[in-house]
Order: C-alpha cells, then sequence, then structure tokens
C-alpha cells in the first residue's frame, strides 16, 4: 500500500486494523513481520517550507534525506546531527522513528534536539499537531520528542519540522593510535573532560590497538592551532584532510565498514561500559565502533542473535537491530518500557499501529 496523500492515507487507516509505516526501507531488520500489513510512505515526499533566514524546514516524512541535504548545502546550512543512510534512501521519517544520528550528535545534540514539529495520523486516521513551527516554543506536550525511536508505534508521521545550523566552512580530522583500547579511552576521557570544539570523537578497537578520530570544523585559517593543541594532549597524532578525510567520516555515517551478512545492532552507554562490553565482542571476533565519544557503540554481529542478547543483558545494556533480518528489533535489557506503554495507551489505545 503506497498512498499518494494524506486522505488516501486516511482511507488506509480506517480500513486495515494493524499497520506498520515506513517509506525508505533502508534499515532492513526495522520493516514490518509478514503477518503486517506494510504501509509505504515514500510517497508523501516534498519540501514543503524552507526559510534559511529563519533556519528551519518543514518536509513530508516520505522525502529522502540525500534530498534535503543537498538542498540545506546549497543555501551553506546542514542538520548537525548527520542523519546516517542517506545513499541506503533513508527519509526523514525514518529516521526520526528509528531514532538515529550519526557521529556529528556528539557536538551538536541528535535528532531529537533538532525536531520541532510533527504532523502525524494517529489510529483512526485522525491528524495531530504537535509542535511549533518556530525555534522558541514550549506549548503543551512535547510529542515530537515521543516520535524518536517510537519505530512507527505511535502514529504514521506525515510532515516534520526541524532546525538546522550554518554549515563548517571546511573540516579536518586527526586520527590518534594506541596500543591498547584502555590507553584511548582514557585519552578520549580526557579530551570529553578538556575545552576543545570537536564535532566528532570515535573510538574504533582493532587486532593492535584502538584509533581514536577526532573531527573539527570551522575556519580553514584556525585548523593549524587547533591541531596543535589536540596533539600536544594527546602526545600523538595524524592529520587526515581532503577526500581522505572526506570519505573517513562517509564511511562511518553510511556504514560501510560493516562485513557482509552481519547485522547492525546500536547500543547506547557510557565510557565506564565500554571495556566489560568490549571484552565480550572482542572473544566473539566481533567488528564494532565507539562512537559519540564512547556514549554509543555499533556492533556488526555475525549469525544469530540470541548470543548478543544475552551477553547485553548480563551488562545491564539495550540494543536495537538496525540492519538484519526483519521480526527482531530490540534485544538485550528493555529500558523505558513502562513509560512507552503510557505513551502507546495515549495516542494508540486501539493498538493499530505495530513498532518494528
Amino acid at each position: 500500500m503506497k498512498p499518494a496523500n494524506v486522505s488516501e492515507l486516511q482511507k488506509i487507516i480506517r480500513s486495515h486494523p494493524r499497520l506498520s509505516p515506513g517509506s525508505g526501507r533502508s534499515k532492513t531488520a526495522l520493516a514490518p513481520p509478514e503477518s503486517v500489513d506494510p504501509l509505504d510512505l515514500s510517497g508523501l515526499a516534498g519540501l514543503l517550507e524552507y526559510q534559511p533566514s529563519e533556519y528551519t524546514f518543514t518536509a513530508l516524512a516520505g522525502t529522502p534525506q540525500a534530498e534535503v541535504n543537498q538542498v540545506l548545502a546549497d543555501h551553506g546550512q546542514f542538520l548537525p546531527f548527520d542523519p546516517p543512510f542517506s545513499e541506503l534512501g533513508a527519509t526523514l521519517g525514518g529516521t526520526v522513528a528509528a531514532g538515529l544520528s550519526g557521529s556529528g550528535r556528539y557536538r551538536f545534540g541528535g535528532v531529537r534536539d533538532f525536531l520541532l514539529a510533527v504532523q502525524y495520523l494517529d489510529g483512526e486516521g485522525q491528524l495531530v499537531r504537535a509542535g511549533g513551527k518556530v525555534v522558541k516554543n514550549s506549548a503543551g506536550f512535547d510529542i515530537p520528542k515521543w516520535m524518536v525511536g517510537s519505530l512507527g508505534g505511535y502514529g504514521a508521521l506525515v510532515e516534520l519540522t526541524f532546525k538546522v545550523f550554518p554549515g563548517p566552512l571546511a573540516y579536518t580530522s586527526l586520527r590518534a593510535g594506541y596500543p591498547s583500547l584502555e590507553e584511548a579511552l582514557q585519552a578520549l576521557v580526557r579530551l570529553t573532560n578538556t575545552p576543545v570544539d570537536l564535532f566528532c570523537l570515535d573510538l574504533i578497537p582493532h587486532p593492535s590497538g584502538a584509533d581514536l578520530l577526532l573531527r573539527i570544523g570551522g575556519l580553514p585559517e584556525s585548523f593549524p592551532t587547533r591541531i596543535q593543541r589536540l596533539q600536544d594532549l594527546l602526545e600523538r597524532g595524524e592529520v587526515i584532510e581532503g577526500d581522505p578525510e572526506i570519505r573517513l567520516w562517509h564511511e562511518s555515517r553510511e556504514f560501510s565498514w560493516l562485513p557482509e551478512g552481519a547485522s547492525l545492532v546500536k547500543v547506547p552507554l557510557t565510557p565506564r561500559n565500554v571495556i566489560p562490553l568490549d571484552s565480550f565482542l572482542n572473544n566473539q571476533g566481533v567488528v564494532r565502533r565507539y562512537s559519540v565519544g564512547a556514549n554509543l557503540a555499533w556492533v556488526a554481529w555475525p549469525g544469530d542473535l540470541d548470543p548478543l542478547d544475552q551477553g547485553l543483558i548480563q551488562l545491564q545494556l539495550s540494543g536495537l537491530v538496525v540492519l538484519g533480518h526483519p521480526g527482531r528489533s530490540r534485544i538485550g535489557v528493555r529500558k523505558g518500557d513502562g513509560f512507552a506503554r503510557r505513551i502507546k495507551q495515549a495516542l494508540d489505545p486501539n493498538g493499530r499501529w505495530m513498532e518494528a
């Protein structure tokens, strides 16, 4: 089912007891099971309002993220939370529903920090508006934030309003190698406790140790002084510029480092959880990365998810399966389920919407 407008979507909602909304299907593990009617919202696409001087835009939820990125770039602006999977066809609505942000979240915050307003259809097909199309807005419940990470379980997103930032004139990066993960993590913690302006801070383990990846942006003439300060703090560091620098973060954002056939699992954590989690993953021979200042792990898990599920439960961590076979999106400890159920009851009392 692929409605071309809101009226068609309302008719579909009112005639089907169980639905799961989606559009780009870039996040394969979040696709609905065969028992649920898939609802393709890619027909609800397009930029509706964009005032560069106001630093906001409004678009239909099925709008491809890549198109939005290009329009913003043409005006020297961007979405700083670094939305992933653009090349796989990710849409604005899918990015919000999955609650996904990239490495740029370290400096500016995640998708929920940039979402100002939503329009969505509830389980009865009624159009609900929440939030406001201005940055300074505080009226009513913050329903737009509830939609972030909801996996389509609260309603079908139709329209979204975001705030944007001016894009930096240039970027440069620094790679600092360490003989062990423990030493790299200690350096990462020092950086997070030091007043340095970083756009991204990622940690990548490998068989011979671990690398810290740092990205800065802004005026190119400021880079030499800023890079030198970082090298002094870390007592090491290789500068990466130009096309290699762009490819480095493109690989991170689009997950081209993911081994073929592996599931991609998002695991929220803190730096203090890194060592025990990494010990478990290393014993399993798993490729992984720690992003956003080691507050998020991306795990490339091969095969059956049960061992990872049990491992995360033992470590009191939760996981969201983003890429892989559909049907099992949440593993590990289910945090916040009680609050989520209360929101679900309020927004979808008849259970029309099935989350991924």
